[in-house]
C-alpha cells in the first residue's frame, strides 16, 4: 500500500478542557457527501432533525454544538447548599477521560495529515509554525526539495502509472512506493539521492507481480528522508520521501512555584525525546531567544528548563510550556519578602557558672543573622557559641560570669528586626545564720512571681531555690494532683500530710538526681530541673524544708505551652472559575496560648509540592482563595499559628475543581408561532469552561405572573425547541439557562411578551438565483431543486408541468413549513419543460416558473462525402446530424487516420462548419476520415466515417542533398566558473557550484581530500547545461575540507578545488 492522503479531513474543535462536554471530532468529506442544504426524499424530517446541529455548526470555531454528557437531567455531583460531591465528580471525570482517550488514541492512529499539502499551500510566514507542529528538523531542505517537485508531467510510455510527487510516513514505520509499467516483463532501477538502491537485508524489498513494481522500505528512519527516483529504459519517475517524527509528549509536567523577590526561579519539565524542541509562554505570550537577558533556556537529556535567575513582583504568572504533542501550564507567585517572628528571645536571671541560652525562631529557615552584646558584634568563642538549626537561632554562654551582664540583641540578615532580652546575673549571697534557724525558702530572690512559670515544650526548664536553716534542712519536691490527701515521703512511705488539706490532693515525690525530670541537692539551694519539657510536666510542684527546728513550704505552679495541634482537614465550598471558599475549624488545643492566625497552602492533586497562599496570618476562619486554573484538580491544608510557632499540617481537603457555569447562551429568538406552539432556537454560550456543557433549560411564564413553569421535561441538548399544548391567546415570556456541573448560567430572556396566535402571513416563495434562467442537467443525473418560501398558516402548495398537474409517480415532491423540494433521481429527456410552483392561503396566492432543459449526447452527422483530393490536400463535406441531443449543437470534431495503422489523429477540434480541407497529408498514403458532433453535454456516441480512403499521389522528382564537409569543434575541458570557498552551519543542505566547457561532454568526478565521492549516498552530484553542483547534506564538522571538481575528455582534463568549512550551530 502507498502512503496516500485520507480520504476524509478529521477537523478538531477544542471547546474546553477534556471533561464532559470537551473535545469533539468531526469528519469533513472531500467530495461526494451530501451538504446540510441538500435535501432528498424524506427530508422533511430530516432537516427538522437536524435543524440544531446547522445552527450550531456556524460556531464551530469556538465551541462544540453538542457536548458529550451523561443522561438527560442527571444532578450528580450536586449536594445542598450549593456544595459538590467531589467523589463523585472524579469518578465521572476519570471515567469520561479514559473514554474521551480511547477515542482520541484511535481517531489520531486513522488520520493521516499530508504534511507535503499543507507546505504547498501555506504562506512562507506559516513555515516555522508549521515545522514546529509536525516536528520538520530540515525545514530549509524541504522546501528546496518541494520546489523540484514537478506539478504536471508529460504522458509517459514507459510508465502506467507514476510515483506520487511526495510521500510521508511516521518514523519507525514502512512505506511502499509502488508504480506500474507497460511492459510486465522490463526491468526496473530504483534510485536513493541518484544512487542505485541494492539489496540489503530486510530493509528494502523489492517485488515484482505483474505490471506493478513496488519497493518497501522497513523501520523508516532520518536517514530514509531522501528523494527517491524508478528508472525504467530512459525514462524515470521522481519522489520525495518525508519521515515524520513522532509528536513530542511531556511526560513531567510543570509544577507551581511560590518564591520571593530576587530569589532564582526554575521551571522544569520532561518531555519524550532528548534535544526536543519546545515552545516557552507566559501569560500566552512567547518567550523568545532574544529575551535572554531575563530568561535562560536550558536542555538536559530529555529534561527542558526555564531559568529565572533574579524574580520580580512582574514575573509572576502563568507559564506554559508547549509541544507539537503536548501542553503543561504551571502558576509562578513572586512574593515581597516578609518575616515572622515565632518566637522572640526572653530575658534570663542565671548564677555564676550556669549556661545562659537565648532562642528565636523565625518564619524563614534561610534567614541568616548576627547576635549583639550592647550593640557590639558577638564573635564565638570556646564559652559562646551560636547556633542556627533550621527556623531556630541560638545563643549559648557557659559558665555564666559577672561581665556577661548585658542587652543582647539579635539582627536577622536583610531586614528591620531588632529582637532584644536581657542577661541579668545573680549573686548569691549568704549572711551569717545562727544556729537552730528554721528553714526558709527565698523565692523571693528570684525576681519574679512564684505563682506561675511557663516553659516552651522541648526546652529545658532550671528552677534554681535558694534555702537556708540550720541545721542544714531535708528539702521535699512534690507534684501535687487534686486527688486525695497522701504524700509520697523520701523513704517510700505513704502517710498523709500534714498540710494537704487546703489541696485536697495527691502528691508524687520527686528525688531523682538523674533523668529528664531530676531534683539536685546543694548546700545553699536546690535545682529543679526538667529536660525537654511535655505537656505531661504542667502542674503545681510543692517544695518543702524540714529541719528540727521546723518547716517551710512553697507551691510553684509550671505551665507547659506549645504550638497547636493540626486542625482538621478544611472543607471547600462555593467553587468558581479560578476561585473557591476555604473553610476549617480551630485546632482542638491550641497550645496553651491563643492561636494567632493561621497558614493556607494549595498543590496540584497530581504534584507534590505545596505551595503557601499567605504571608500575613489569616485572622477568620474563612479565606477566598483565587488565581486557580479551571479544570485543575488541587488540594488545601492549613496550619495553626501562635506565639510558640506553627503547627504540623492538617489533612489535605477532599479533591475539587475550579469550574463554573457556562455563560448564557447566545442569540435567543422565536423562530415561529402558531395557535398552540412556539418554536424557539439559539446559540451555545459564548464560554463553556471546564464543565462542560449538560444541556438547556426552557421556562415560561405568564404576563404578569412571577411562576417560571419548565417548557420541556427534563434537559434539551439541542439547540432548538418547540413549545406544544399551549393556550390560544395567551401571552407568554421565555427564558433559557445553560446546565452543566458547576450549576445554570444567567437566563437569555425575551423582553417582550409573545401572544400564542396564529399570525396571517401573505404567501412568498423567495426562487434561488440559480432556478432564475434555464435550469440545464444532463440525462442521468440527480435533481434536487429545493424552493423555500413564506407564508401563515401553512400554505397549499402546487406543481405544475406545461400547464398539467405533476405525476406524483413520475417525480418526487417534498413540502414543510418553509420551503418545497422536487426531486428525479434520473433525469430523462421527457423531464424537459416549463415548471410552475403554485403558493395559496385562502384568496392570496404567488407562483414562479421554472424552466428545465435536460439534455443528453448528439448522434453523428449524416451523409460524409469525400468531395476531392489533390496534392497534399482532401475536401470533405456533411451535414448537421438528426439528433441534437436537446442541445445546440456547438462544433465538430474532424479526425484522420492512415490506411495501414487505422490510428486516429484530430485534425480539427470545435470545426463549426459543415465542410473543411485537410491538408498536409503524406505523399502515397490512403486516409479515412471521421466526424463527431459535439454540445453541452459532450461528444457524440459513434462519428461518421468515409467509405472510401483518399489516396495521395506521388510525384516523380527525388530530392538530393548537398554534401558539406563536417567542421571539428572539439576542445580539452576548462572551467568558466570556479568553485567558492564556503563556511556553512551544521544540518543544512548546503551545494557547491562551478560551470564547466568542453567537446565532447567531459565526465566530471568530485574529491574530498583527493577521495572520491561517487560511491558516498551523502552527496548528490547534479550537470545541467555545464553547470555542475553538488549536494552535501545535512553536513556535519567532519565534511569540511578541500573538494575538487574534475573534468575529463579525450581531448584533454582539467581540475579545480575550493575549501569548505562547517560551523556548529550556536
Amino acid at each position: 500500500m502507498t502512503a496516500t492522503v485520507a480520504q476524509a479531513e478529521l477537523r478538531w474543535e477544542h471547546a474546553a478542557p477534556p471533561v464532559p462536554g470537551g473535545w469533539q471530532q468531526r469528519a469533513h468529506p472531500r467530495r461526494g457527501a451530501p451538504q446540510l442544504g441538500d435535501r432528498a426524499p424524506g427530508g422533511g424530517e430530516q432537516v427538522e432533525e437536524h435543524q440544531g446541529v446547522r445552527e450550531g455548526d456556524r460556531l464551530l470555531a469556538s465551541q462544540p454544538a453538542f457536548p458529550v454528557t451523561g443522561p438527560t437531567g442527571s444532578t450528580e455531583g450536586h449536594e445542598e447548599g450549593g456544595e459538590f460531591n467531589f467523589s463523585a465528580l472524579l469518578k465521572k471525570r476519570d471515567s469520561f477521560l479514559r473514554s474521551a482517550n480511547r477515542g482520541e488514541a484511535k481517531s489520531e492512529s486513522q488520520s493521516d495529515v499530508d504534511v507535503w499539502e499543507i507546505l504547498r499551500k501555506a504562506p512562507p510566514s506559516e513555515y516555522e509554525k508549521i515545522a514546529f507542529q509536525y516536528g520538520i528538523t530540515d525545514l530549509r531542505g524541504m522546501l528546496k526539495r518541494l520546489k523540484r517537485i514537478k506539478k504536471e508531467e508529460k504522458k509517459s510510455t514507459a510508465f502506467l502509472k507514476k510515483l506520487d510527487p511526495a510521500y510521508q510516513v511516521d518514523k519507525g514505520q514502512k512505506i511502499k512506493l509502488m508504480v506500474e509499467v507497460a511492459n510486465p516483463d522490463a526491468d526496473v532501477k530504483w534510485l536513493k539521492n541518484g544512487q542505485e538502491i541494492q539489496m540489503s537485508g530486510s530493509k528494502y524489498i523489492f517485488e515484482a507481480v505483474g505490471n506493478k513494481r513496488v519497493l518497501t522500505i522497513n523501520h523508516c528512519s532520518l536517514a530514509d528522508d531522501a528523494a527517491y527516483e524508478c528508472v525504467v529504459g530512459e525514462e524515470k519517475s521522481f519522489t520525495e520521501l518525508f519521515v515524520k517524527e513522532p509528536p513530542i509528549l511531556i511526560t513531567h509536567p510543570l509544577e507551581d512555584q511560590m518564591v520571593m523577590v530576587g530569589e532564582r526561579v526554575e521551571f522544569e519539565c520532561e518531555v519524550s525525546e532528548e534535544g526536543a524542541t519546545v515552545k516557552w509562554e507566559k501569560d500566552g505570550i512567547e518567550l523568545t531567544r532574544e529575551e535572554t537577558f531575563k530568561y535562560r533556556f536550558k536542555k538536559d537529556g530529555k529534561k527542558q528548563y526555564l531559568i529565572i535567575n533574579e524574580s520580580t513582583k512582574e514575573d509572576s504568572g502563568h507559564y506554559t510550556v508547549k509541544t507539537n504533542g503536548g501542553v503543561s501550564v504551571a502558576e509562578l507567585i513572586v512574593q515581597e519578602k516578609k518575616l515572622e517572628v515565632y518566637q522572640s528571645i526572653a530575658d534570663l536571671t542565671v548564677k555564676a557558672r550556669d549556661q545562659a541560652v537565648f532562642k528565636c525562631e523565625v518564619s524563614d529557615e534561610n534567614v541568616k543573622g548576627i547576635w549583639l552584646k550592647n550593640g557590639k558584634e558577638l564573635v564565638p568563642d570556646e564559652r559562646i557559641k551560636i547556633s542556627h538549626i533550621g527556623r531556630i537561632h541560638k545563643l549559648t554562654i557557659e559558665d555564666v560570669t559577672p561581665a556577661d551582664e548585658a542587652d543582647y540583641s539579635f539582627i536577622p540578615q536583610g531586614f528591620a528586626y531588632n529582637l532584644s532580652a536581657k542577661l541579668q546575673f545573680l549573686e548569691v549571697k549568704i549572711d551569717f545564720v545562727p544556729r537552730e534557724e528554721p528553714p526558709k525558702i527565698h523565692l523571693d530572690c528570684l525576681g519574679q512571681s512564684p505563682d506561675t512559670i511557663v516553659v516552651v515544650a522541648g526546652n529545658k526548664l532550671r528552677l534554681d531555690v535558694p534555702v537556708s536553716g540550720d541545721p542544714t534542712p531535708t528539702v521535699i519536691w512534690q507534684k501535687v494532683n487534686k486527688k486525695s490527701d497522701l504524700v509520697r515521703s523520701n523513704d517510700d512511705s505513704m502517710t498523709p500530710s500534714e498540710n494537704s488539706s487546703d489541696l485536697n490532693t495527691v502528691s508524687k515525690l520527686l528525688f531523682e538526681s538523674e533523668g529528664r525530670v531530676r531534683v539536685e541537692m546543694h548546700e545553699d539551694h536546690c535545682v529543679f530541673i526538667i529536660e525537654g519539657a511535655e505537656k505531661e510536666d504542667e502542674g503545681v510542684y510543692r517544695v518543702i524544708l524540714k529541719n528540727p527546728v521546723g518547716e517551710d513550704k512553697a507551691d510553684i505552679t509550671v505551665k507547659v505551652i506549645d504550638v497547636p495541634d493540626p486542625p482538621e482537614a478544611p472543607k471547600i465550598s462555593n467553587i468558581g472559575e479560578d476561585y473557591c471558599t476555604v473553610q476549617w475549624e480551630p485546632p482542638k488545643y491550641d497550645g496553651g496560648q491563643p492561636v494567632l492566625g493561621y497558614i493556607l497552602e494549595r498543590k496540584k492533586k497530581k504534584s507534590y509540592r505545596w505551595m503557601r497562599l499567605n504571608f500575613d496570618l489569616l485572622k477568620e476562619l474563612t479565606y477566598e482563595a483565587k488565581r486557580m486554573i479551571e479544570g485543575v484538580i488541587y488540594e488545601m491544608r492549613i496550619y495553626a499559628v501562635n506565639c510558640i510557632g506553627m503547627s504540623r499540617p492538617s489533612p489535605a481537603s477532599q479533591p475539587f475543581m475550579p469550574i463554573a457555569p457556562p455563560s448564557e447562551p447566545t442569540h435567543f429568538t422565536v423562530e415561529d408561532v402558531s395557535d398552540s406552539t412556539v418554536a424557539l432556537k439559539w446559540r451555545p454560550p459564548e464560554r463553556i469552561g471546564a464543565g462542560g456543557l449538560d444541556g438547556y433549560i426552557v421556562e415560561y411564564c405568564k404576563d404578569g405572573s412571577t411562576e417560571w413553569i419548565p417548557a420541556l421535561h427534563g434537559l434539551t441538548e439541542r439547540t432548538s425547541a418547540l413549545i406544544k399544548d399551549l393556550v390560544t391567546g395567551d401571552k407568554l415570556h421565555f427564558r433559557i439557562k445553560a446546565i452543566n456541573l458547576a450549576g445554570e448560567s444567567g437566563p437569555a430572556i425575551i423582553k417582550e411578551p409573545i401572544t400564542v396566535q396564529e399570525v396571517l402571513q401573505r404567501p412568498k416563495i423567495w426562487l434561488p438565483r440559480h432556478l432564475r434562467q434555464t435550469l440545464v442537467k444532463k440525462v442521468g443525473e440527480t435533481i434536487n431543486i429545493v424552493i423555500p418560501f413564506q407564508g401563515k398558516p401553512r400554505p397549499k402548495i402546487i406543481w405544475m408541468k406545461d400547464g398539467q398537474t405533476l405525476d406524483s409517480k413520475d417525480v418526487g415532491i417534498r413540502n414543510s413549513n418553509t420551503d418545497t423540494i422536487l426531486f428525479i433521481r434520473k433525469a430523462e429527456l421527457r423531464h424537459s419543460g416549463a415548471y410552475e410552483v403554485t403558493l395559496q392561503i385562502e384568496n392570496m396566492t404567488d407562483k414562479v416558473a421554472i424552466t428545465m432543459q435536460i439534455i443528453d449526447k448528439p448522434g453523428p452527422p449524416q451523409n460524409i462525402k469525400l468531395i476531392d483530393v489533390w496534392g497534399f490536400n482532401a475536401a470533405l463535406e456533411w451535414t448537421p446530424p438528426q439528433d441534437d441531443g436537446n442541445a445546440q449543437i456547438l462544433g465538430y470534431t474532424v479526425q484522420k487516420a492512415d490506411k495501414k495503422t487505422m490510428e486516429w489523429y484530430t485534425v480539427f477540434d470545435h470545426y463549426r462548419r459543415t465542410n473543411c480541407i485537410v491538408s498536409d497529408l503524406i505523399m502515397g498514403n490512403e486516409y479515412f476520415f471521421r466526424i463527431f458532433s459535439e454540445n453541452l453535454c459532450g461528444l457524440s456516441e459513434t462519428a461518421a466515417t468515409t467509405k472510401n480512403p483518399a489516396y495521395i499521389q506521388k510525384t516523380g522528382t527525388t530530392y538530393k542533398p548537398p554534401s558539406y564537409k563536417e567542421p571539428d569543434f572539439s576542445e580539452p575541458p576548462k572551467f568558466t566558473h570556479p568553485l567558492v570557498n564556503r563556511s556553512v552551519i551544521a544540518g543544512y543542505n548546503t551545494t557547491l557550484s562551478c560551470a564547466v566547457r568542453g567537446i565532447p561532454k567531459p565526465k566530471i568526478f568530485w574529491y574530498k581530500n583527493k577521495m572520491d565521492l561517487s560511491g558516498d549516498a551523502k552527496y548528490r552530484m547534479f550537470s545541467k547545461q555545464g553547470v555542475l553542483t553538488l549536494e552535501i547534506r545535512k553536513p556535519t564538522p567532519f565534511d569540511g575540507g578541500c573538494y575538487t571538481c574534475k573534468a575529463v575528455n579525450e581531448c584533454g582534463e582539467a581540475e579545480i578545488e575550493c575549501r569548505l568549512d562547517v560551523r556548529a550551530p550556536q
